[in-house]
């Protein structure tokens, strides 16, 4: 049944009207000569509506005089009537059917590449690569090969552990792992010593393997020896060793920045106006004349590509462009509030830079007066193990 409407769309049908006393006699009478009626729907106790082929009319209006009824075409639905109705529009006509033949022809190509990092772990300038091995926006699929373009991605970037790429209609799918970056281990049966990554004051040091070179209390800078590879008894003399242990030491965090006594802030006034522009691949048109009313203003821009399905993409996308005015406020500080501004800010900066806050012992702030701004330090001085292997060279 199913197909048989299907059918009739593609050859045309018509929507009937009915009227008159013996209209169950007319529909049981169509059902016997076999003409297929359906979507039959009451209007009254004398009144139906219903849909037949076209090749069904002279028909039904021979059993409609059988019957008494009366009928009338309400409307003509169907492939056949809709050319019909826009074969004067030629030029509507014609672009339709090269906008079709455009889509054909688009499903050939690549017009979106989806980039998912898995747990949202950024890889700088990975959408640079990926273009640079061969999977870019424009590219025919068929002269796409997968396995070579990650094969490349794997020999650039060090810092990828794992790349699949998936083709999904228009769309390219490609998933990053990002590869753990681990220190540079020296094998156990090599001799190292222990130096320092960074300059601070020991707190503690435990020399599990290896003769400890600093004690507690000592100052050092990186590059300092901690631990020596090598360890003396009175009857082996010295022998080398892969120095093990564990140091802490108090380092130090410093953040800088000078506040003006008169600055001028900028922020947002609430006005804002959009403009819209249609980009057909790497072609533009505006769809607006000029620049922006505003005087001062910062500058969003979105685009939207157009697509038919969740990965049949177009190469036709809507960009967004919107407008934020912005007014500049003259403010003016006095050397206590400027003091206190660049100590917050200074503070939020290390707070971001140093994840575990119960490793900060001290803080320390230092200002120092110019004649139109005040210069601001501020120090974290925080306990941190440190200490990296060293191969010994003989």
């Amino acid at each position: 049944m199913i197909i048989k409407i299907l059918l009739s769309y593609i050859i045309g049908y018509l929507e009937i009207n009915i009227e008159g006393y013996y209209i169950e006699r007319f529909i049981n009478m169509c059902r016997n000569n076999k003409i297929m009626v359906w979507h039959l729907k009451r209007k009254g106790e004398f009144s139906l509506n219903f849909r037949i082929n076209v090749s069904d009319f002279k028909n039904i209006c021979r059993l409609a005089k059988k019957t008494r009824c009366r009928i009338k075409i309400k409307n003509k639905k169907g492939l056949p009537f809709l050319l019909n109705r826009y074969k004067k529009r030629k030029v509507f006509f014609v672009f339709l059917i090269l906008l079709l033949f455009l889509i054909f022809v688009s499903s050939n190509f690549i017009w979106n590449v989806d980039i998912i990092e898995e747990n949202n772990q950024e890889l700088e300038n990975i959408s640079k690569d990926i273009e640079n091995a061969g999977l870019k926006i424009g590219k025919l699929k068929s002269s796409i090969d997968t396995k070579e373009i990650i094969n490349a991605i794997r020999l650039k970037r060090a810092d990828v552990a794992w790349v699949g790429i998936e083709l999904k209609g228009t769309n390219a799918i490609v998933k990053l792992v990002k590869a753990d970056q681990k220190p540079q281990i020296i094998d156990d049966e090599e001799y190292c010593s222990i130096i320092s990554d960074k300059d601070g004051i020991i707190t503690k040091i435990n020399a599990q393997t290896g003769t400890a070179n600093v004690k507690v209390g000592d100052i050092i800078k990186k590059g300092d020896t901690l631990i020596n590879g090598w360890m003396e008894g009175k009857y082996t003399g010295i022998r080398y060793v892969h120095a093990k242990g564990e140091i802490q030491a108090k380092v130090w965090h410093t953040k800088y920045k000078n506040i003006s006594y008169n600055t001028v802030e900028k922020q947002e006034t609430g006005n804002f106006e959009n403009k819209y522009s249609i980009k057909f691949n790497k072609f533009k048109i505006n769809l607006h004349k000029g620049v922006s009313k505003f005087k001062i203003y910062d500058t969003i821009e979105t685009e939207n590509k157009m697509k038919l399905f969740s990965d049949f993409y177009l190469p036709i996308s809507v960009i967004k462009t919107t407008y934020k005015e912005i007014e500049e406020i003259q403010k003016t500080y006095e050397m206590e509030e400027a003091k206190q501004i660049g100590i917050e800010q200074l503070k939020q900066e290390l707070d971001q830079e140093i994840e575990n806050k119960e490793s900060i012992v001290n803080t320390n702030i230092n200002t120092y007066e110019k004649e139109n701004s005040i210069d601001v330090y501020v120090t974290y001085e925080v306990l941190e193990n440190i200490g990296t292997n060293e191969k010994i060279v003989f």
